[in-house]
């Protein structure tokens, strides 16, 4: 298969990629991987977003230990699953950890990655050697302006799709961001092919638009789920971001955000500067320093 993404991926890094797969129950979880050691860090992406997303920090974090940017169900390089639930993307995730990970992990989770982060560690606390939750989303902040705003955004989306207008608009998208990967003009090329492959199928924009509904159908669950779980006794790193925001919704999603690292002994609150929601894309460095520290935790460094 000529895989446009992990050829993208390959050329930042030193030795490339290989691509990774689990079967689950007819359709196939996919994945790049990079590096070698362990613990292992999985990476995983925000509402409606693939694996490509972390390519800022793979190639660094690739140089310490081996590194997993996983695509969920319906999304990157993985096949659609039947139904987008968030018990299906707890137990795929479950399953890559446990059948891929070569003992505990070090989970990353953005965003909503970083609520699934929450939700696997939880439920399999074995499966987690440490935490790094990159501006995790949380239950409690759910403001109706956003979620409006993601709504229509997704609609949108699914309609440009249906009437063919979404090519141009996601190829320019694609190329500024390729822009920031790269000053080579084939890296930036292969980056541009890597993210329309992304968007390319129908199920793609599909599976966005239900993840994206997914936290706000089942506040009231993950809250029980919150009140009556804890945490493993691992290192955990929450980051969160300065910017985006008005200034009282940054501040009140902070707050919650300090709340999640407050409720482990070993957890830790770092509100990165200059950051906005996707801090990976816009300091990555604080996300690569942020997982070293916690695999020098494990080791006792």
């Amino acid at each position: 298969m000529d895989d446009v993404i992990a050829r993208a991926m390959s050329a930042l890094i030193p030795g490339g990629v290989t691509r990774g797969e689990l079967g689950r129950g007819g359709r196939v979880l996919r994945w790049v991987e990079a590096g070698a050691g362990a613990p292992t860090v999985v990476l995983d992406a925000g509402s409606g977003t693939p694996g490509l997303t972390w390519a800022p920090v793979l190639s660094a974090l690739a140089e310490h230990t081996r590194v997993i940017a996983y695509d969920r169900a319906g999304l990157g390089a993985s096949d659609p699953a039947p139904h987008v639930t968030i018990d299906s993307e707890v137990d795929d995730l479950s399953a890559l950890l446990s059948r891929r990970g070569n003992g505990p992990c070090i989970l990353v989770g953005h965003s909503w990655g970083g609520m699934l982060a929450q939700l696997v560690a939880w439920s399999h606390p074995s499966l987690i050697a440490g935490l790094v939750l990159v501006d995790p989303a949380h239950e409690d902040f759910q403001p109706w302006t956003i979620r409006v705003a993601e709504a229509v955004l997704a609609r949108l989306s699914v309609l440009w799709n249906a009437v063919g207008l979404a090519d141009r608009s996601l190829r320019e998208q694609a190329a500024r961001e390729a822009s920031k990967r790269s000053s080579d003009p084939r890296v930036q090329n292969l980056f541009v092919d890597a993210e329309l492959a992304c968007n390319a199928h129908d199920y793609q924009t599909r599976t966005s638009a239900a993840e994206g509904r997914l936290l706000g159908a089942h506040i009231r669950a993950v809250r029980r789920l919150r009140a009556r779980s804890q945490l493993p006794d691992a290192p955990l790193i929450v980051l969160s971001a300065a910017r985006g925001l008005p200034k009282g919704m940054r501040a009140r999603w902070t707050a919650l955000q300090a709340q999640i690292a407050a409720a482990t002994v070993q957890g830790e609150h770092v509100v990165v500067p200059d950051a906005d929601h996707y801090i990976h894309d816009s300091q990555p460095e604080a996300v690569t320093t942020a997982v070293l520290a916690v695999v020098d935790r494990i080791w006792g460094k």
